[in-house]
């Protein structure tokens, strides 16, 4: 690894694309399906100093290697291990946002001792029969329609009408950067997201754990926030109003202080 006067470190491990910014306490962010580490870019500066922040590029997302045919979970929360290791992190707090969410609800549940902190950002568990079966259906169009077509079908779904009126151009780079993705690598990831469902394992999780939602989100409903701080004992949830999936693109500011008051209530 090398470090530059930004304070910043770059490198690969195991064909996936990482970097650490800041000094002081130490903190994993991972993203969802489509996006990249880029995506945290506005949670992490709202929290300002005193973090020492580590991000990498899903298996098959943006700098990271393309991978193709199934994936897993534990493959997931395995590209997670082996980053952890290269760094020699032991001990951290875990954030994850939609599929990143879920692969840190995972990650919590395979490696207890190294989570200090669990921070659930419109992530899913708990879904009703009929919601399964409608993320199911989505997962099969995605095989069959790509994700660019997926992505510009999604955007209702994803974005606030209000943010969609004020900043198409956000919105239009989103879609985009689609046509950088693989899009065998992109349909892998959703199914991970679409076909898995912890929720009979969340009350082993016993950190400190925090849980983010929009309230028109509708993949990652507030029902299932509310679940999930059901589950999981030493938990708080917040339901951000107004906001859809994109909460990370519409709200780091609010993000990144509800991160930061959740931190700053835990000792270091």
């Amino acid at each position: 690894m090398s470090q530059d006067h930004k304070n910043e470190r770059r490198f690969t491990t195991h064909g996936l694309s990482a970097q650490i910014t800041g000094a002081g306490r130490r903190v994993v962010f991972v993203h969802g399906v489509g996006s990249y580490k880029e995506s945290w870019d506005g949670v992490i500066e709202r929290l300002g100093q005193g973090y020492e922040s580590l991000r990498y590029d899903l298996r098959g997302h943006g700098a990271s290697a393309q991978t193709e045919g199934s994936y897993t979970l534990d493959m997931f929360c395995d590209d997670l291990a082996a980053v952890l290791r290269e760094v020699a992190w032991d001990r951290f707090d875990l954030v994850g946002f939609s599929l990143g969410g879920l692969v840190a609800q995972a990650y919590a549940l395979k490696h207890p001792a190294q989570i200090r902190s669990l921070s659930i950002v419109s992530s899913v568990a708990g879904r009703t029969e009929q919601e399964n079966e409608r993320v199911l259906k989505r997962a099969a169009d995605l095989a069959l329609a790509g994700p660019q077509n997926h992505l510009a079908a999604s955007v209702e779904r994803w974005f606030s009408d209000d943010f969609r009126a004020r900043h198409p151009e956000i919105v239009q780079d989103r879609i985009t950067r689609s046509k950088d993705m693989n899009p065998a690598c992109f349909s892998a990831a959703y199914d991970v997201l679409a076909s898995n469902d912890l929720i009979d394992r969340l009350h082993e999780i016993t950190c400190p754990t925090l849980i983010l939602t929009g309230e028109q989100d509708v993949g990652s409903t507030p029902r299932m926030a509310t679940r999930i701080g059901e589950e999981i004992p030493h938990s708080t949830v917040h339901i951000l109003p107004g906001l859809r999936h994109s909460i990370l693109v519409e709200a780091p500011v609010t993000v990144g202080d509800l991160l930061g008051e959740f931190f700053s209530g835990q000792a270091t």
